[in-house]
């Protein structure tokens, strides 16, 4: 273990001067004078209608006809100088034709699917195309987007890769051997904003070969700014190298083959930090998640066995199947109290397009699935159920289709806006694939936020990044002030949310809190609520003047329960709980690098250093959370910049905090103490606190709290109380 830790330590200073070149924004322009088709089919007579625009000098435009956008024999289906065709005899299923019209050199291609989701989702079909078809064309995407390396983080390019059902035994998988890292192993590489889906029922419908995050720092060894990916509903049958920090997501899963979670590119000193996968069951070896610095692992089935499984200072296993045994940095929870799963699409028996949201379900061990059922839940038609929603579609749009009764799938992209989002009916789902981004464009129009959620009912917000490229009062609100329905038989859920501060372009940004949680019954599955540490802007001073916010996360409403909470860099209080029986298994934490002196950052009337990265506030009865680490960077300060407690609740009898941690990675500062005055300094190496329940420790003071002005919210949001 200590041999693990050493270069996580040492190398963390690398990380942070490689991450902190600026970075311009990249304006992806969209393809000029580009030609499109339109199709039409009609189910009464199996025939399908296809129209384009004129494009090409002279004769007969003629048409080919293949099951797949990458099929292997696309097969000649007629001629015609007019500017339509009908196809009398297609494929039985109506999305296994793909017509390309060709022209004097020039060709367009024409499917429904490119006309239902946009130019940003890519589908694959094994029974028409090659093995290795979907790990060429992926991985050419890859290397000629920019983003295998640093420019990558900041690029407005979205995609997500969707695989249809094998067929038979066949699979998607090349052939290669070794680690996926390796030239060997043939890998399917993911990179950033990207998104990799399988459509059928259950994971083991789609099997992939091997799957390979590849850092770009350090040579490879640091996964320390690898984020903004996801991969759900598959099965990878060799080599899952999933070597990612914050906002990468891993869910429902059937692992056959893999031994680590860190890439063996470079020299021998690997180190990421942080991660989350739920819903997985590994079937043959316990993986390994080497030098990670943190991880959250729910609701997964590991083989038996009593082997490492890595990680250095917090760990958490939530539901899990055989997870490792408790120590110092590992803490297994048995159950997980209440959760549903991320809703996902994918493609029913009568070859439609469906989203299937998952139940609720109560004190869970293990995986929501079966090798044969999908698991409990509901399943909505695509089409008649839901606003596909492509880039460029406004706020407007948006809006409408919701009050019209429709849940709105994002398809990847970049979704500026000019007013909130408002989800104010029970049950309605918005559901990002591509790490899909709502925005605050710098048009001074939208200054109150992205996403307001009324207090109803079963609200499902799920795969989303909210962006600020202007100042506003929130990034994501959740019921308004006062609001006191009782959500227990049907919670609102928000999965897989990243809040984002700064990062992308050097401008003047003010925020009040990333995200307010106000109403009851919220269960929180994944967050990374980030104020940028690195990007456009310039760091030290000015990144602290111009990328401003408060809070990563206000929470008022009562039994609020989240799982995985990264929450980094926000200049207050990052973590403020009013709430009564709050609960939250893991938080990782990093405070704002860049407080330039003690004097600006001081809390509780200047009397305090700093601010605490989790704060429960004194009137609070009832709460309890585990798993907690906050890790030291004063990196842009005067060189005495200090935070004198990692956590801070009040000294009660049924308020308690279990498992932290806190520790020094670079910088001169350091947090004093662990929780309330109470386990010591990081300047003397890591510190751990096991439980502080009505403890001894110094009461922080009372204190106002400075919430964000209701009578900012525009005028056509409802406050509902």
């Amino acid at each position: 273990m200590i041999k693990k830790v050493i270069p996580v330590l040492a190398g963390f200073a690398l990380m942070l001067i490689l991450c902190s070149f600026e970075s311009s924004y990249l304006s992806d322009k969209k393809q000029e004078n580009k030609i499109a088709g339109e199709i039409v089919y009609n189910k009464k007579k199996h025939n399908i209608l296809l129209s384009w625009p004129t494009f090409g000098l002279s004769g007969n435009y003629v048409i080919t006809k293949g099951g797949s956008r990458l099929a292997s024999d696309f097969k000649p289906v007629g001629s015609t100088s007019k500017l339509t065709f009908t196809d009398n005899t297609p494929n039985a299923n109506k999305y296994e034709n793909y017509y390309k019209v060709t022209r004097n050199g020039i060709t367009i291609l024409i499917s429904l699917e490119h006309q239902i989701f946009g130019d940003n989702m890519y589908f694959y079909d094994r029974k028409y195309e090659k093995s290795e078809t979907a790990r060429n064309d992926i991985n050419s995407h890859f290397s000629t987007t920019g983003l295998g390396g640093s420019n990558g983080e900041w690029t407005t390019k979205r995609q997500a890769y969707y695989f249809k059902a094998n067929v038979g035994n066949q699979t998607y998988d090349s052939g290669g051997s070794g680690s996926a890292s390796s030239a060997a192993a043939n890998a399917i590489e993911l990179g950033f904003y990207t998104h990799i889906g399988g459509l059928g029922k259950v994971p083991a419908a789609v099997k992939l070969g091997a799957v390979f995050t590849r850092p770009h720092l350090s040579g490879g060894a640091n996964a320390t700014c690898t984020f903004w990916r996801s991969i759900e509903n598959v099965a990878v049958m060799r080599d899952f190298a999933w070597t990612v920090s914050q906002s990468t997501s891993a869910r429902r899963m059937l692992i056959e083959s893999t031994s680590k979670y860190i890439s063996d590119v470079g020299d021998t000193n690997f180190w990421g930090s942080g991660g989350f996968i739920a819903d997985t069951h590994y079937t043959s070896l316990r993986p390994n998640w080497g030098a990670q610095q943190q991880w959250y692992t729910r609701n997964a089935v590991f083989p038996s066995g009593s082997g490492a499984m890595g990680g250095s200072y917090n760990m958490v296993w939530q539901g899990c199947v055989n997870p490792p045994q408790s120590d110092d940095s590992n803490t297994p929870i048995a159950t997980t109290p209440i959760i549903r799963e991320k809703p996902f699409l994918f493609i029913d028996d009568d070859g439609e397009y469906k989203v299937f949201v998952p139940a609720w379900q109560k004190d869970r061990i293990g995986v929501s699935w079966s090798s044969t059922a999908m698991g409990e839940g509901q399943i909505q038609e695509l089409l008649a159920d839901w606003y596909v929603a492509k880039e460029g579609d406004t706020d407007v749009a948006i809006n409408a289709a919701l009050k019209a009764g429709k849940n709105i799938f994002f398809t990847p992209g970049h979704y500026a806006l000019s007013a909130p989002i408002q989800v104010n009916r029970k049950d309605a789902i918005l559901l990002g694939a591509g790490i899909a981004s709502v925005t605050l464009e710098p048009t001074e129009k939208n200054t109150w936020g992205c996403i307001y959620v009324d207090d109803k009912d079963g609200i499902i917000i799920a795969g989303l990044l909210m962006d600020s490229f202007n100042s506003t009062t929130y990034q994501v609100r959740v019921g308004g002030e006062g609001v006191n329905a009782d959500h227990a038989a049907n919670p609102i859920l928000l999965t897989d949310i990243t809040c984002r501060v700064g990062g992308v372009q050097s401008k003047n940004i003010q925020i009040h809190t990333s995200m307010q949680i106000n109403s009851n019954n919220v269960v929180g599955d994944h967050f990374w609520l980030w104020r940028a540490d690195h990007g456009s802007q310039q760091g030290g001073n000015a990144r602290w003047i111009l990328d401003r916010c408060k809070n990563g996360l206000i929470v008022t409403g009562d039994d609020v329960t989240l799982y995985a909470l990264f929450t980094e860099h926000y200049q207050e209080y990052e973590v403020l709980w009013w709430g009564e029986r709050g609960r939250t298994y893991f938080f990782q934490n990093e405070p704002p690098y860049d407080a330039p002196n003690q004097a600006s950052w001081s809390s509780q009337g200047g009397r305090v250093d700093g601010y605490a990265a989790f704060k429960v506030a004194n009137t609070v009865k009832e709460h309890q959370s585990i798993g907690m680490g906050s890790y030291a960077v004063f990196t842009g300060t005067d060189g005495n910049v200090n935070k004198k407690n990692g956590f801070e609740i009040p000294n009660s009898p049924n308020v308690k905090l279990e498992k932290m941690c806190i520790t020094r990675f670079a910088g001169p500062g350091n947090i004093l103490n662990v929780i309330n005055g109470t386990g010591g300094s990081t300047a003397t190496g890591a510190k751990r606190v096991a439980l502080y329940n009505n403890g001894v420790g110094t009461l922080p003071y009372d204190e106002a709290f400075d919430l964000p002005n209701p009578e900012s919210y525009p005028a056509y949001i409802g406050i509902d109380k």
